[in-house]
């Protein structure tokens, strides 16, 4: 999928735009392939850089399935039936059941006919590191073929060094790729 990253640092009144081809194989293993970079240095090495860092050091981790958004890991409360884009959602709030790095507390919107997620939104509950204050963001999916794939995040996050940190990624252009040579790859 194509994906483009957009990204501040409105203290610095510095801004930075990445266009990158994101890749995920058969395994699972996400990859980036940087297309264009456009906007300055200091936006790409302390947010870009350090958002896909994240994200490997994430999938790596042994515990990566510690994070995933299930009763093992969240306390659910009912909240409402509403609508998003068109759908009827499910809100649930989803409070973690130990304060771990990774997990969030915040809300999650369950399309109320696949219940695949089309929503996440909230604050990380621990940060991973010293330098961060808060971390809070809001996912939206979209509902294809039976998959809730990507559709935009946005972060927001608080550091101490140079103040507030913006990021908003769009995916679009999701394919799955049917050819021997693309080892079953999902882009």
């Amino acid at each position: 999928m194509d994906v483009d990253m957009d990204a501040s640092l409105p203290n610095l009144k510095k801004h930075g735009k990445l266009h990158a081809l994101r890749r995920i194989s058969a395994l699972g293993r996400i990859t980036y392939e940087a297309l264009r970079f456009e906007g300055d240095n200091t936006v790409r090495n302390q947010v870009i850089a350090r958002y896909l860092n994240a994200e490997a050091e994430a999938q790596q981790s042994p515990g990566a399935s510690s994070m995933a958004v299930t009763p093992d890991n969240y306390k659910f409360k009912y909240k409402v039936h509403g609508q998003f884009d068109g759908r009827d959602v499910y809100v649930f709030e989803v409070t973690p059941r130990q304060k771990r790095a990774g997990l969030f507390q915040g809300e999650v919107w369950i399309d109320s006919s696949t219940y695949l997620r089309v929503r996440e939104s909230g604050k990380l509950v621990k940060n991973p590191s010293f330098f961060l204050k808060r971390v809070a963001f809001v996912r939206n999916y979209e509902i294809r073929d039976g998959i809730s794939e990507p559709r935009q995040v946005q972060s927001v996050v608080e550091t101490r060094l140079v103040g507030k940190a913006e990021l908003t990624i769009n995916f679009s252009n999701f394919m799955v790729e049917t050819t021997a040579a693309a080892d079953a790859d999902i882009q």
